[in-house]
């Protein structure tokens, strides 16, 4: 690749659209002059911003757009069944031959947490995709700086370390989870990840594209990452583990509401094939959306024909986006009443509908995309997108043709919107973050091990076709973790859950593929091992909405197999 074409992955004047190959072998031939970059069985195409089919008029332009996700937050080993493990010689897995991915904010490569005793490094690289460097390899895509395991030794050696490997996590939050899977232990801080003897391999995720930004309103002080970053990442993740013939457990806690929330965008099919493959386990964050008023579910009126769907606007509000989400085969359309009263009629759910709409008293400007049939989920989708959002109820009367099936709309995530903004009669359930809707991976929720409640922000299931997710339950509210500057405190959310059940399932690589009890261990058999042994509320029906199949206890998973050890 020529350092033009290298550019272009990285410039602002240049967007990417995503494509599965597969079966588009047409489309792609549509884009031969521009830059086309293979990962799994998508393309991923760069080209110049006002080439790229975001006018809405394409009704493939929404799927084939990146999505934008954001962070998903702000232990005790023994609820979880690891320290009554390690008392037994022959189970006393600690990571020994596995790897831990992250894909993230990055990670303090000096915190003692990731160092072996003789002051050597646990990681094996570091992809960072903020550092530009021209002679990048084409190993890790072209763009960002790769640093090997012995840049980062040298670097710990040096009195200035960060001149020769700069990459650092000015979040923290990658540093949390790397830390809580795999941390090494600390007697001065009486504190020991789940898997100390693994080893780490880390992706440092750049920014979003603003022009990306722009067309789905996400502000610009907000931390948000590119589907196909995150994609990027992943295959990074992977060619590493094949190059170290070591098994990986892969943890993804970062998340959207952007999305089908049928586990079909072009993310989450990539991870339910990379989960699908022995020697890979992924965990993912269910969200923390339970509560944050951003869903809402409806069912047509058979009376009236309609149902009136309210949303509160809170002063001060950014603009964004709105996503409504008809169930197959229904047929649904819109009129709109703003909190002065201005009333927009029906708009008719047709083939490329759109619709910029000027409110006078309000000065807002909202634009309304139909897409009757979505390309991906083959779902009506009404994107709907708000510009100086004036603040006050807006209603929406939401009609449906002659066949219904319910309808769902989600605002973006806590973080991407303020607080006040919410359906005045919001929905819990349904509220997992894509890709934690994805069909192989292992999705997780997060409870208190303290009394054994549910966290009270808990995105809860199921997806929209009523796929069973969160899988499992494991503790995230006020976690011991370690945090930025070396310190430890608590940390609550469910990527901490996901960072802790990352690494539970290191220990059963260890004990299915290193030790070789079951070589074809791979997500979808790691996560029915981990049924197996699970902690149930004996007042409550499995599996459900909120826990899943139950809370994760290794131990119990472990005892379940006695006939098999």
């Amino acid at each position: 690749m020529n350092e033009e074409d290298r550019l272009k992955m990285i410039s602002n004047d240049y967007m990417s659209i995503i494509i599965e190959y597969t079966d588009r072998t047409d489309v792609i031939d549509a884009f031969k002059n521009d830059l086309v970059i293979f990962v799994d069985r998508y393309a991923v195409i760069f080209v110049p911003k006002e080439r790229v089919p975001f006018t809405i008029t394409d009704p493939n332009s929404y799927w084939v757009s990146p999505k934008l996700y954001g962070l998903l937050d702000t232990i005790s080993l023994e609820e979880v069944g690891v320290d009554r493990l390690r008392t037994i010689p022959y189970l006393s897995f600690l990571g020994q031959g596995i790897l831990l991915g992250f894909i993230d904010t990055g990670i303090d490569y000096m915190n003692p947490l990731f160092k072996n005793v003789n002051n050597t490094t646990r990681i094996v690289s570091i992809w960072d995709q903020t550092i530009e460097n021209p002679q990048a390899s084409e190993d890790i895509f072209y763009y960002g700086t790769e640093y090997a395991r012995e840049q980062i030794d040298l670097a710990l050696q040096n009195d200035s370390p960060m001149s020769i490997v700069p990459s650092k996590d000015d979040i923290g939050h990658g540093t949390t989870l790397a830390g809580l899977a795999g941390g090494s232990y600390s007697k001065a801080n009486d504190f020991s990840g789940v898997a100390p003897s693994s080893e780490f391999v880390i992706v440092k995720l750049k920014e979003a594209n603003p022009n990306l930004r722009d067309f789905f309103l996400v502000p610009s002080n907000v931390t948000c990452y590119s589907s196909d970053d995150i994609m990027f990442g992943l295959q990074y993740l992977v060619n590493v583990s094949k190059k170290e013939n070591k098994p990986i457990a892969i943890c993804i806690g970062i998340g959207t509401n952007q999305g089908d929330h049928l586990g079909l965008d072009t993310l989450s099919n990539m991870i339910s094939s990379l989960a699908n493959q022995v020697g890979i386990s992924i965990v993912i964050a269910s969200g923390n959306e339970g509560n944050s008023g951003h869903h809402y579910y409806g069912e047509i009126d058979k009376t009236t024909g309609n149902t009136v769907v309210e949303l509160n606007v809170g002063e001060n509000e950014n603009d964004f986006t709105m996503e409504l989400w008809g169930n197959t085969p229904g047929t649904y359309s819109i009129d709109i009443t703003s909190p002065s009263g201005e009333f927009i009629p029906r708009i008719p759910a047709r083939l490329n509908e759109n619709r910029t709409i000027k409110f006078i008293f309000e000065t807002t400007t909202l634009v309304i995309n139909y897409f009757v049939v979505e390309a991906r989920s083959g779902d009506e989708l009404i994107l709907m997108r708000y510009r100086n959002p004036a603040p006050g109820t807006w209603r929406f009367r939401i009609y449906g043709g002659k066949i219904t099936s319910g309808f769902h709309i989600w605002l973006p995530i806590r973080g991407f919107i303020t607080d006040n903004t919410k359906f005045t009669d919001s929905n819990p359930y349904t509220t997992i973050t894509n890709p934690g809707n994805s069909f192989y991976s292992i999705t997780t929720t997060a409870y208190d091990y303290r009394n054994d409640s549910l966290y009270i922000n808990a995105s809860r299931g199921y997806t929209r076709s009523n796929v069973i997710k969160p899988d499992l339950a494991t503790p995230g509210v006020n976690v011991y973790s370690p945090l930025p500057g070396n310190t430890f405190g608590s940390a609550t959310g469910t990527s901490i859950a996901a960072a802790l059940l990352t690494g539970i399932t290191v220990i059963l690589l260890e004990w299915g593929i290193v030790r070789g009890n079951a070589e074809a261990m791979n997500s979808i058999q790691i996560r029915n091992y981990l049924i197996r042994g699970v902690d149930r509320n004996a007042n409550l029906t499995y599996p459900n909405r909120e826990w899943g199949y139950g809370m994760v206890n290794i131990y119990g998973t472990f005892k379940s197999l006695r006939g098999e050890l």
